[in-house]
């Protein structure tokens, strides 16, 4: 056992990373991952800077697969990487995890039940150099931990969750820290770009252009389900441009979000209200566009030509 009181010793669990130029994360990402396993797997689409050459130099394996979405490329790590634990754990590169998770990971695998086959672990998030604790963000609840045979990412365009096959759902002590380094013009692009991929979900379950996997649905995952619950059968049933200003009070006013500052006010206005708007014109631009399709397959090729995305192939 070191001064942290870590033992040293391996743990029996994997950690798959996807990343694209993430070179001032992924140093700290994996360095907060070495005193719990040296099994870090990068599945990297193409980064040009030098997110490669941090990730092998620090001794991670790193494997290249064309970027689609977030969801297959997962998945083509999960199915690629060579993964010989009982537990594999997901995570971003502008994450990592505190000095309690990482205890967690080392000394209480080996003790959890058989039939527990995810772990859910706290997520923290922190905007402009603060941590943000209101706004229904104290902290977030997320299964990123399930044993390797009996967990898969949803097939979805976005908020895609694991899912498990079977089992029970426990808790980790300990939290992940989500700080990523970029400024606000990188968000609000990153965002821009998830606007469409929600837009996609949402017209997909609207007019079941394609089956959506429900497989959520029937796992224990309690957390997951309820959110989205309150999303697809509450928040996408009221009217579009009314449901973001709600969003937005409700989670600076209601949830105390006010309480977190100049910075909780940027992260609160750009997630809930201008992130949130923005969806719901690019879902008010969708249904202009497929207006008067004679059929789904119709709808999909004109949301592939405003989109610029294939929305079919795996």
């Amino acid at each position: 056992m070191n001064e942290k009181g870590f033992i040293k010793m391996d743990s029996n669990i994997s950690i798959v990373i996807l990343t694209f130029n993430e070179g001032q994360h992924v140093k700290r990402c994996i360095e907060s991952l070495l005193p719990v396993t040296k099994n870090i797997f990068i599945v990297d689409s193409f980064s040009i800077d030098n997110t490669v050459e941090l990730c092998e130099q620090l001794g991670a394996k790193v494997f290249q697969n064309p970027w689609k979405n977030y969801a297959t490329q997962f998945q083509w790590g999960l199915e690629n990487c060579p993964i010989e634990t009982e537990w594999v754990m997901r995570l971003d590169a502008d994450e990592y995890l505190d000095e309690p998770l990482q205890q967690s990971l080392l000394n209480d695998l080996a003790n959890i039940p058989q039939k527990t086959t995810g772990l859910i672990c706290h997520l923290r998030n922190v905007f402009f150099g603060k941590t943000i604790r209101h706004g229904g963000y104290d902290p977030l609840k997320l299964l990123r931990v399930w044993r390797y045979k009996f967990g898969r990412i949803e097939s979805r365009w976005m908020d895609e969750h694991i899912v498990l096959s079977k089992g029970d759902v426990g808790t980790l002590s300990g939290e992940i820290l989500h700080n990523n380094l970029n400024n606000h013009h990188w968000w609000t692009e990153k965002h821009n770009s998830y606007a469409n991929r929600e837009m996609i979900d949402i017209l997909f379950k609207k007019y079941e252009l394609i089956e959506l996997d429900k497989q959520i649905e029937k796992t224990d995952n309690k957390s997951a389900k309820f959110k989205r619950f309150l999303k697809e059968s509450i928040y996408n049933k009221l009217p579009l441009f009314v449901r973001p200003t709600m969003y937005f009070l409700f989670r600076y006013i209601v949830c105390l979000g006010f309480l977190d500052g100049k910075e909780g006010f940027v992260y609160h206005f750009s997630q809930a209200y201008w992130y949130r708007t923005l969806v719901d014109i690019r879902v008010f631009e969708a249904e202009k566009c497929i207006a008067g399709s004679k059929d789904n397959a119709e709808r999909i090729t004109r949301l592939e030509k405003l989109t610029k995305l294939n929305l079919t192939s795996k």
